[in-house]
Order: C-alpha cells, then structure tokens, then sequence
C-alpha cells in the first residue's frame, strides 16, 4: 500500500530544520576563512587549497545552502497548505 501526504507538523518541522542550517553552512565558512586567514602556510599546497575552497568547496557550501533554503520553505508552504485543507475539511 501507497501513501500519499504528510504530517504537518512533522513537514514544518523538517522545513524549519533544513533553514536553520543555513545559517550553520554561513558558520562553517566564515569560521574557515578566519582560520585559514590566521594560519601560517606558504607554498603551492596553501594555494591550492585556497583556490579549491574559495572555489568549489564554498561554491559547492553555497548550492547547499540554495537547495536547503528553497526545499525548507518550500516544506514550511507545504504543511501550511495541508493544514488549510485539513481545516477546511474537517
């Protein structure tokens, strides 16, 4: 047997769960470009690195950070819709 729908609650929830770790996604890179910032490394590995994070790594952060915005609104939308037509119905 298929189900289709949610729980409410349980979508907010997970939409709530999914924006909040936005602003852990912004922690993580600001507290990486502090350190990387302060450490004391020279040569082509540092470069490397450097151009990899503020490349691809924080490019990578960034579409992470897109997609759990828009899928935890879209969440939050979701169980509030639900929460309308269960009223309405009920």
């Amino acid at each position: 047997m298929t189900m289709y729908g949610a729980n409410p609650d349980e979508l907010t929830n997970l939409g709530t769960t999914l924006t909040r770790q936005i602003e852990t996604i912004g922690q993580l890179v600001s507290t990486v470009d502090g350190v990387l910032n302060g450490t004391t490394w020279q040569g082509p590995a540092r470069e490397r690195f450097v151009a990899d994070w503020n490349g691809s790594f924080k490019q990578a952060l960034n579409k992470l950070d897109d997609a759990f915005g828009l899928a935890g609104r879209d969440c939050i939308a979701r169980s509030e819709e639900l929460r309308r037509v269960m009223g309405a119905g009920g």
